[in-house]
């Protein structure tokens, strides 16, 4: 007995030894972004250790909403990921339940045509799509770049969604048809609020695809009044050297509205709350 409890405390330690290894893994690059965001002048390198570099400060925050159009970067980021993520849970959310519950003509061919479409990179489609947006006249427009977000997010956003309504049991709509509700009223009462994991994985895969890309806008928004957070971090590096402290800043900046948005819907991020739904 002695025994077994000692190889099970030597089992747990040795766990949260690996774990603590992991995580101190995972928070050193977020801590070298930090301690360059407050050094002073543009010194990328150090061979200091100290979690607090010398003469320390939060110039570059300030100099980046003082001096850099930083905070029209952050807006036009919001406004296009917000637009986004709108649209691809209002269109992934019902076009997954047409896919799922319907049979209609064209319905394998469409589901093989949007799967097909995730086996190439998103920058095979930046040439036909930027030709589409140029006879559109969307070139360096938020309709254009939120077009362009949205046809490359949508595929897979349809895919999990129709994958998790095929998980509802078909018995609560038929419920709800019994009870005299509508089609709207069961898919809007019923499914959604059952599909709300997959709706929050739906924003926040849509959410990501538009907040950290770079390659498309760089493309579309050809106006520095247009440009997103991708753009403006981009616009410190130059031939001549780099601005690493106003750059370190921006990043740490950047990095806190998906980690609120994550915390914030973790909660949602479990699957399996159909369990229990029907009742034999």
């Amino acid at each position: 007995m002695v025994r077994s409890r000692t190889a099970t405390t030597i089992r747990v330690a040795a766990s949260y030894v690996v774990l603590i290894v992991f995580a101190v893994i995972a928070l050193y690059p977020v801590w070298q972004i930090v301690n360059i965001s407050l050094r002073p002048a543009d010194r990328l390198l150090s061979t200091s250790l100290e979690l607090i570099p010398d003469q320390a400060s939060f110039r570059n925050y300030v100099d980046l909403f003082t001096e850099r159009p930083f905070f029209t970067w952050l807006l036009n980021s919001t406004f296009v990921a917000l637009v986004v993520t709108a649209t691809g849970v209002a269109l992934a959310s019902m076009a997954g339940y047409a896919f799922s519950r319907y049979s209609f003509i064209g319905k394998k061919f469409g589901l093989l045509s949007l799967l097909v479409t995730q086996m190439f990179p998103a920058t095979m489609l930046l040439l036909p799509m930027y030709i589409m947006l140029v006879q559109l006249h969307l070139i360096n427009t938020y309709i254009g770049i939120v077009v362009m977000y949205s046809a490359t997010a949508l595929p897979f956003c349809i895919w999990q969604m129709k994958g998790y309504y095929d998980t509802i049991p078909p018995s609560l709509e038929e419920a709800g048809r019994i009870d005299g509700a509508s089609q709207s009223q069961i898919f809007f009462r019923i499914i959604l609020p059952l599909a709300a994991p997959a709706l929050v994985i739906t924003a926040l895969f849509s959410f990501m695809a538009s907040w950290t890309e770079y390659v498309v806008a760089a493309q579309i928004l050809q106006d520095t009044e247009l440009w997103t957070l991708p753009l403006g971090l981009k616009s410190f590096e130059s031939n001549m050297g780099s601005e690493w402290g106003l750059y370190g800043a921006a990043s740490v900046i950047v990095t806190i509205p998906v980690v609120v948005l994550f915390l914030s819907l973790s909660r949602w991020l479990v699957s399996g709350l159909t369990l229990g739904s029907v009742k034999g």
